[in-house]
């Protein structure tokens, strides 16, 4: 397979020299691990992957193949992001999971991947600033940590057409716990779907990021200002949801040196190892999940950087899982040298729907089209790319 992340070419090669010696052998992303209470026939996992095709916020009936054709037995899957509330959203059909009816008709596809014996999370998410007036109740402002917009624009909730971010409103200190209580019902209200445990998305810009980036909170109460007090938001929706449906049903995800929606901070690596560190107090937290530094804003490519998520890994006790470009080689690097304990798959899951089988033939991949990533068709981009014995062989 091509190493084509140019980040760090001389780890690449390194990694794919490696790689070489694994064909002979079951390789390292193959192998089981003991995720908690879940025990996982191998370390590929597919990503949370926004995909749009949740109309009016409702999972629809074909989100059942395209989950189910991405499940194996013993594998593990997040889910799209899921929205918290009815402010929580900023993307067109996006899916929630605070009403009788989401939960409902989530049912079917947590059904269709355990089926198929695979672990199914619900990653749930608030958009926070990363959202428009006209995604919002009642036309109102978006809330996040700051009364800041973010530059540029967003795609209606009509799925067509654009407008600039909305300016936000700052969420007064005594409205916050009303935000954390989203959080705990949303992930109570998952289990009763049946998911397997929730993931926090505390990554990419969004309301728990919002207020973990230096850059983007300019509070002055206590969930702003120290580095102590900006963790404060995730530490406070970390407490409730573990007290709602236990800390080995929970994972968080952060993404310490992106800067997705303007949200940079000063010191990725005092922000990863402070988070890993807090975490820590929970002895059976199922996971934390972090995206590798070389991610950048546009998605389209991988930056040159020094940066490293090993503080972050050295610095957490429990199970760790790695996302952000990673190809065979270097997943099977990253869990041999103990860098991740499970490596996280997105484009290339979508466009592989059998990637764990396609990584242990060293089959080559399907490729992506970007174009219809965040479309509304059912089929089309979704529930159409090939498996690898539907390709006809070359002649």
């Amino acid at each position: 397979m091509d190493c084509y992340w140019t980040y760090s070419k001389r780890i690449c090669s390194q990694a794919a020299e490696k790689d070489e010696e694994d064909k002979h052998d079951r390789m390292p992303m193959g192998t089981p691990f003991q995720l908690g209470r879940f025990h996982l026939n191998h370390r590929v996992a597919l990503a949370p992957l926004t995909r749009c095709r949740s109309y009016n916020s409702v999972p629809q009936p074909h989100a059942v193949l395209y989950y189910s054709q991405r499940t194996t037995k013993g594998g593990l899957l997040i889910s799209e992001a899921t929205a918290v509330s009815d402010t929580s959203y900023g993307y067109p059909h996006t899916p929630g999971i605070y009403t009788d009816e989401q939960v409902e008709a989530w049912k079917p596809i947590v059904k269709a991947v355990h089926d198929k014996g695979g672990i199914f999370i619900c990653q749930i998410w608030h958009v926070g600033r990363a959202s428009h007036t006209a995604y919002q109740p009642g036309g109102a402002q978006p809330v996040s940590s700051t009364n800041k917009a973010i530059k540029g624009e967003l795609v209606l909730p009509t799925g067509v057409g654009t407008a600039p971010f909305s300016t936000p409103r700052a969420l007064a200190t005594e409205e916050i716990p009303l935000y954390v209580e989203q959080f705990r019902v949303a992930a109570r209200r998952a289990i009763e779907a049946g998911f397997d445990a929730v993931e926090l998305h505390g990554a990419h810009g969004y309301l728990i990021e919002q207020f973990l980036k230096s850059s983007v909170n300019d509070r002055t109460d206590k969930y702003g200002g120290s580095l102590e007090n900006r963790l404060r938001f995730l530490l406070e929706i970390v407490d409730a949801v573990s007290d709602e449906i236990g800390a080995d049903r929970l994972g968080v995800r952060i993404s310490p040196f992106t800067d997705y929606a303007d949200s940079q901070d000063a010191d990725g690596v005092g922000l990863g190892t402070a988070v890993a560190q807090a975490l820590n107090r929970y002895d059976n937290l199922l996971y934390l999940h972090c995206v590798e530094p070389r991610v950048s804003q546009g998605d389209t490519h991988y930056i040159e950087t020094d940066k490293s998520l090993w503080p972050v890994r050295k610095a957490w006790h429990g199970n760790f899982l790695s996302a952000g470009g990673f190809n065979r080689a270097e997943g099977n690097d990253a869990v041999r040298t103990g860098r991740a304990d499970v490596v996280v798959f997105g484009r290339h899951f979508l466009a592989n729907p059998d990637l764990p089988k396609r990584l242990a033939l060293c089959a080559p991949f399907n490729k992506y089209n970007r174009a219809t990533f965040y479309t509304q068709d059912p089929v089309v981009g979704y529930t159409d790319y090939p498996f690898l014995e539907e390709i006809p062989a070359q002649a």
